[in-house]
């Protein structure tokens, strides 16, 4: 799997499309069988600092 983080949306954006290449990259001929869409969705929290 993939993992990244990053201080703003902007920048995690990025670091998603890097992480998910350098994924691909590693192992070309596994991938091409085993890709899946599972999907994507927006996720909005709020907190109380304590």
């Amino acid at each position: 799997g993939c993992h990244t983080q990053a201080k703003s949306l902007d920048e995690l954006n990025k670091r998603i499309i890097e992480a998910i290449q350098l994924y691909l990259e590693v192992d070309k001929e596994r991938t091409k069988e085993s890709i899946k869409f599972i999907g994507f969705q927006k996720v909005e929290v709020s907190f109380e600092e304590t």
